[in-house]
């Protein structure tokens, strides 16, 4: 039987390649150190699984609306308001299956064929993915280390086609931990207001900020920026949810609609025990949030620190989320390897370290690094990196 052509195009996600190698490790009885998550490893908050389980013992096990229940979206509402001082109706918010579950309905209901969508590298590894199973064109950007990984305005320009359907925006980064600030982000807005061009602004790592500087969202521009945004958030990386596949996305009442219709047709909605443990998330204090900060915050300067430490291996500490995404390929070279990827499935295979290749986002000369494991690993998966990097020096 033959596959769609649609998905003979796919490319098998790097993380799950690298996950498996190490699974595959662990069952053969190494002491293999992971670092490929991309989940805090806290369990979810004592009273969102209360939520959860009340929700279960009071029958609230039905279908709901496509969309999500209604107390959620205006708790969703609620959010915004406080957090971004953005101002939605709940008919502009519609609840998914997971943050990923909305990048891909709003691309399915966006996208005809040979559509363009710019996407900045070093980008998550879904994006492109997503953006071909519609029909469109992922075109990729590569925004330059010394600009910390941040499309330029001037990028972002040159690139524009008649083709040119949206833009995506991360920030802060999956993979760099990088965020854009307020005035940069006034200015990439100038240019999709200038060219009529969807802005998508992915902010799932909106909470996990280190540096004491506010979320930006490129929303809060003004108005017309609003109007012409779609904002893709969830409570996965915020509340150490993300096996409870809650996500949402906020933007223009048309497509949201149309994202709602299809949504429908597909998971018919999200899981409604989720739903109701998503909603005490929102309506609850940040007391277990602010501890997964403060825990994070420490992990990133330790480790910061001490892959800098390495020869060959040079890093920019990020701004937020929970990765380091270090520039290896000094490292690579001097251990007598031609390709990252073959360097770290080296380092995998004789120390029992697992990282992620940066070809997977779109940066083959980087690796990307979560440091959402406890401090004693990541000394000891740093130790085991160095001792590798100087057994190969040539």
């Amino acid at each position: 039987m033959n596959l769609a052509e649609r998905v003979k195009t796919l490319t098998p996600s790097s993380t799950l390649a690298i996950t498996a190698m190490a699974k595959e490790l662990k069952q053969q009885g190494h002491d293999v150190i992971g670092l490929g998550a991309g989940e805090p490893d806290f369990n979810t908050p004592e009273y969102i699984i209360e939520a959860a389980e009340n929700a279960m013992r009071n029958g609230l096990t039905k279908y709901t609306p496509a969309g999500g229940i209604l107390e959620l979206r205006e708790a969703i509402v609620n959010k915004f308001k406080q957090d971004n001082d953005l101002s939605y109706s709940t008919e502009e918010i519609i609840v998914t299956t997971g943050a990923k579950h909305a990048l891909y309905t709003l691309f399915q209901v966006l996208l005809n064929e040979s559509d363009e969508v710019i996407v900045p590298a070093p980008y998550w590894v879904s994006y492109p993915e997503q953006i071909k199973l519609a029909g469109g064109n992922p075109v990729v950007v590569n925004a330059l280390e010394e600009n910390s990984f941040k499309l330029t305005p001037e990028q972002l320009e040159n690139t524009i086609t008649e083709k040119t359907k949206a833009v995506i925006i991360n920030s802060p980064s999956n993979p760099t931990g990088m965020m854009y600030n307020k005035e940069e982000l006034i200015e990439l807005s100038e240019v999709c207001i200038k060219h009529n061009i969807l802005i998508v602004s992915d902010e799932i790592y909106e909470k996990l900020i280190y540096t004491g500087d506010p979320h930006n969202s490129i929303a809060q521009v003004s108005e017309k920026v609003k109007q012409q945004t779609i904002i893709i958030n969830g409570v996965s990386k915020s509340h150490a949810m993300t096996g409870w596949r809650i996500g949402y996305a906020a933007g223009d009442k048309t497509i949201i609609k149309a994202m709602t219709n299809l949504a429908s047709h597909s998971t018919s909605n999200p899981t409604s025990i989720a739903q109701y443990a998503a909603l005490a998330a929102y309506q609850s204090g940040n007391g277990a949030l602010d501890q997964m900060k403060k825990d994070f915050s420490e992990r990133l300067d330790l480790l910061h620190e001490l892959m800098n430490d390495i020869p060959g291996i040079s890093c920019q500490k990020p701004m937020g989320a929970f990765y380091l995404f270090p520039n290896v390929q000094e490292a690579v070279k001097q251990n007598g390897f031609e390709r990252v990827d073959e360097w770290v499935t080296a380092l995998l295979e004789e120390e029992k370290v697992a990282l992620v290749p940066g070809s997977g986002f779109g940066s083959p000369q980087n690796v990307r690094l979560s440091y959402a494991i406890s401090t004693e690993n990541l000394k000891e998966a740093a130790k085991r990196i160095k001792r590798f990097v100087m057994n190969h020096q040539l």
